[in-house]
């Protein structure tokens, strides 16, 4: 595409490409040192290496690859219905030449790819050691390639399909079919598969065997509902394989699901978190970090708790004043939170008590107002460690008797009417990313902790919407049940048997639901929902506005996303190239 810049540039050292950071190109290199000399050596050509898996940090960590993964599905919604990229999260206004996530994420994924392109046309001038090392390095770069052009084609479309270096600026480009990108990520995909190692030791986030077969049971699953026929069946069945095999052979590459969904998300276990087939890793070393931001997504998805009373900001809860996002009443009821701990361990509902000199008295007024006996005026309505706000699904009618804050699903959505939110001021948030471990005090921003990309549950998952697809209903509720047996809490009651689903209980509507239970805030929502509909424009948009209906503006057109309008006006031939239909 044009404008994409080559970008090994001209960068003063060679430690600083190593250190996979990138600088501008310029017409003037006072170094001398080019990419055709660095990448000429087996040495040289590992920097290459390491820095095609940078920009997807730019997706994975960030506010823009989360709002464009996440937002505008039915989980999420604006906090206090603001307008923070609106157009992604809300679709209003959405223009080519609006939408900054839509833009700065289509520059990095494709800066990205051009990185892969170069290492792959370039690898058959580097002496290395053996062919096995030579495969190696190769199958890391095909893999990074089909995972920036999967990102593209689902989120874009058939746009220009490249799969050669640009060094110079291109000055037209044709458009290429959604299958020719498939053809192309599942040939990457397949070398990937068959020449990565299990591991590489301590450097556990770079792509794998497990890495390779996790996309591609992902990839065929998404092939498969472009189809029709016997064609589709047959990419049903290899999605399947693709995630069964994963899950046979777990011990062989040292993965297991957690007992506990909640050991899944403590903090202390990211770090090679034993779920994950593949992370993209932050490191507690700053100097080797993409950028100073690393991971910000436990700031995303936080309610403003410091300043109500009792309260003060702390590493434990986070830092509240960059909040994005808020759960719609949908996903917060999608779980039985009396038998499925996944609601407990992914949100929520209680803060305690952090600030003891801060803590409201009984007025006579909320005595009288809660028939409350007299002698508590002026007593602590709560002691330093108790409960002091509390924001739940659940409706709450006696909430003048006790004493601390609480906000219910009353408060905060219609439930009387369609679910809409009221204010959206105050809300359960998701604490998947919270981070009081690798942040270096209560107010810091960055966090270094990895993000989980893809994960063994998910192959469970896939494994089960494929059987689903292939009318096996059964083996797919069998595959569901294991991660519901995992879900399901034991004590003080075992709810394991209630938690089992059988053969008439699977749908699509309820995959995408227990998806919704097991993966929310995962950046995956948008590429589930557009995958189940992907030749539905119309049931795509009807299933986000009913269960999200503050999502008003959404069109049928926004199945895609417009390709940014900077990119086309650079083009000599941008009017033939054209446009995403209905933008």
């Amino acid at each position: 595409m044009k404008n994409i810049k080559y970008i090994i540039q001209s960068c003063m050292t060679v430690l600083f490409i190593a250190s996979m950071s990138s600088c501008e190109i310029e017409e003037y290199n006072p170094s001398g040192v080019t990419a055709d000399a660095i990448w000429s050596t087996p040495e040289g050509f590992q920097t290459l290496v390491n820095i095609a898996y940078s920009d997807q940090r730019t997706w994975y960590g960030k506010t823009d690859g989360l709002f464009m993964s996440e937002t505008g599905t039915d989980l999420w919604f604006n906090k206090e219905k603001d307008g923070w990229a609106k157009e992604i999260s809300k679709y209003e206004d959405f223009t080519p030449s609006t939408g900054n996530p839509n833009k700065a994420t289509w520059r990095e994924m494709n800066k990205a790819l051009n990185l892969c392109n170069a290492g792959i046309g370039r690898i058959g001038d580097v002496d290395f050691p053996s062919e096995e090392v030579r495969n190696q390095k190769e199958g890391e770069l095909r893999f990074l390639r089909a995972f920036y052009l999967w990102h593209i084609v689902e989120t874009w479309g058939g746009v220009s399909l490249r799969t050669e270096e640009t060094k110079e600026p291109v000055l037209t480009a044709v458009r290429s079919q959604v299958e020719d990108f498939y053809e192309v990520i599942m040939g990457d995909l397949e070398f990937a598969k068959d020449n990565l190692p299990l591991d590489y030791g301590d450097e556990y986030s770079r792509a794998t065997v497990k890495s390779a077969l996790g996309l591609l049971a992902r990839v065929y699953l998404t092939k498969a509902y472009q189809l029709t026929g016997d064609q589709a069946l047959s990419y049903y069945t290899m999605a399947r394989d693709m995630a069964k095999e994963v899950i046979d052979r777990q011990e062989e590459f040292n993965v297991s699901l957690w007992n506990n969904y909640a050991d899944l998300w403590n903090p202390n276990n990211n770090k090679e978190n034993k779920e994950a087939l593949y992370v993209v890793s932050n490191s507690t070393n700053t100097a080797i970090n993409y950028d100073l931001n690393a991971n910000r997504l436990h700031l995303w998805f936080i309610t403003g708790y410091s300043g109500k009373p009792g309260m003060q900001l702390s590493m434990e809860y986070g830092v509240d004043d960059r909040r994005r996002l808020m759960p719609t009443l949908h996903v917060l009821d999608l779980f039985d939170e009396n038998m499925d701990s996944r609601y407990e361990n992914s949100f929520q509902e209680v803060w305690l008590c952090n600030d003891s000199a801060d803590i409201p008295v009984w007025t006579a007024e909320e005595i009288a107002a809660g028939g409350l006996d007299p002698g508590l005026i002026d007593q602590n309505k709560f002691e330093y460690g108790d409960t002091a706000m509390y924001i739940t699904r659940k409706s709450i009618s006696d909430e003048n008797t006790l004493g601390y804050l609480v906000i219910d699903r009353d408060s905060v959505y219609d439930t009387a009417g369609n679910g809409a939110i009221h204010t959206g001021d105050d809300y359960v948030q998701l604490t998947k990313y919270l981070d009081p471990v690798t942040r270096t005090d209560a107010t810091s921003r960055p966090g270094y902790q990895d993000v989980i990309v893809i994960r063994l549950a998910e192959m469970y998952l896939i494994a089960a919407e494929a059987e689903f697809k292939l009318n096996n209903r059964a083996q797919a509720a069998t595959y569901i049940n294991v991660l519901r047996t995992r879900a399901a809490k034991k004590t003080p009651i075992d709810y394991t048997q209630d938690m089992q689903v059988t053969a008439g209980d699977i749908s699509v509507e309820f995959i995408l639901d227990e998806r919704g239970r097991e993966l929310c805030g995962e950046h995956i929502r948008w590429f589930d929902i557009k995958r189940v509909f992907s030749n539905d424009p119309a049931g795509f948009v009807s299933y986000i506005k009913t269960r999200n209906p503050d999502i008003v503006e959404l069109k049928e057109h926004h199945i895609l996303r417009p390709v940014p309008q900077t990119e086309i006006d650079a083009l000599l031939n941008g009017e033939e190239f054209g446009q995403n239909p209905g933008y």
